[in-house]
């Protein structure tokens, strides 16, 4: 029998083998290979709550706590509180993609700068004109915006005209940037080939084609939704650059001005590390930066047939014009 140091060396050694045993897998081109399909889902909230208010992260206790108390709060099948309440748990959870635990950092926001997890403030210029729409998208851009305007009384938001009043992923056409998990649908595929990189957003169907390596960004009268993107290798990571946005209903508030920088690193077989930075100078008054992990998954990403009877859009404007009446 082995003394207790020659166990405990041997134990070191064996953690050791295995730690080391993994290594990143390579396409035949020898490009990192990030080939398959992912989650971004975590219960980590974007933004910091205000109770966890100086506090970047939880204790494994508490961090069993906070999934505890999320899952039983954001549960859409709950009957309890009043009618608005209960319109805004429009998918039963059958449908819902929320994951169960919180991010492997325990960390208490996707933000890591700032340090008090939040989104920056508005500049002047982003204030004012969000001010002159106030209101016209509804409580769907209330659940993606930042704070930066105050919440309007109920009953005072101007009525939507038109679809073009209304957000983006109620109109089915963007999830936007950069790739944060929502309720539901937060499966990608990515695929590569040489000089390329593709990554298949569920939500809305959307694909980004990356090129490596290769030309410019367009020019900047070429801008749609997802901007347009161009990647590099820095090691092992995977960096895509991604400016020539439209500032239709992007990322939070920002506006054309968007300059978005990731990162993707593959840290296990089943991990990708996804870090991003935000700058835009006319929306908000610094950059700020977030992290979350990738998942990978056995799951196929499958058609996301959002606009097929989209019954929402003409039942939203039939009720703006029956509260005009």
């Amino acid at each position: 029998m082995l003394p207790p140091l020659a166990l405990t060396l041997a134990a070191i050694c064996l953690a050791a083998s295995g730690a080391d045993a993994w290594k990143t897998p390579r396409t035949p081109d020898g490009q990192p290979d990030f080939q398959g399909v992912w989650s971004t889902a975590t219960l980590t909230p974007l933004e910091r709550p205000p109770e966890l208010a100086g506090k970047p992260f939880l204790t494994e206790l508490e961090a069993s706590d906070f999934e505890r108390r999320t899952l039983q709060e954001v549960n859409s099948d709950r009957r309890d509180g009043d009618t608005q309440t209960d319109l805004r748990r429009n998918y039963n959870e059958f449908w819902r993609d929320r994951a169960t635990q919180v991010v492997a950092s325990r960390r208490t926001s996707i933000i890591v700068d700032p340090a008090d997890g939040k989104i920056p403030p508005f500049t002047p210029e982003a204030i004012r004109r969000r001010a002159a729409r106030a209101g016209a998208v509804g409580p769907e851009d209330a659940r993606y915006g930042p704070a930066g305007l105050p919440a309007p009384r109920p009953g005072s938001e101007r009525l939507p005209s038109g679809p073009e009043d209304l957000a983006l992923r109620i109109r089915c056409i963007s999830r936007d940037l950069p790739m944060i998990p929502t309720p539901n649908n937060n499966f990608l595929q990515i695929v590569q080939s040489a000089g390329f990189v593709a990554i298949l957003q569920e939500m809305m169907h959307e694909v980004r084609l990356i090129p490596l390596d290769g030309p410019p960004h367009a020019d900047p009268r070429v801008r749609g939704y997802m901007g347009d993107s161009r990647g590099h290798w820095e090691g092992d990571t995977l960096v895509i650059d991604t400016t020539n946005f439209n500032g239709n209903n992007n990322f939070y508030g920002a506006d054309e001005n968007m300059h978005l920088v990731e990162r993707l690193t593959r840290t296990d077989a089943n991990t990708i590390r996804y870090q991003f930075t935000l700058d835009d100078p006319t929306a908000f008054t610094k950059p700020w930066s977030g992290e979350l992990s990738m998942r990978k998954s056995q799951d196929r990403v499958v058609e996301y047939a959002c606009h097929e009877g989209n019954y929402s859009m003409s039942t939203i404007l039939a009720g703006a014009r029956a509260a005009e009446k």
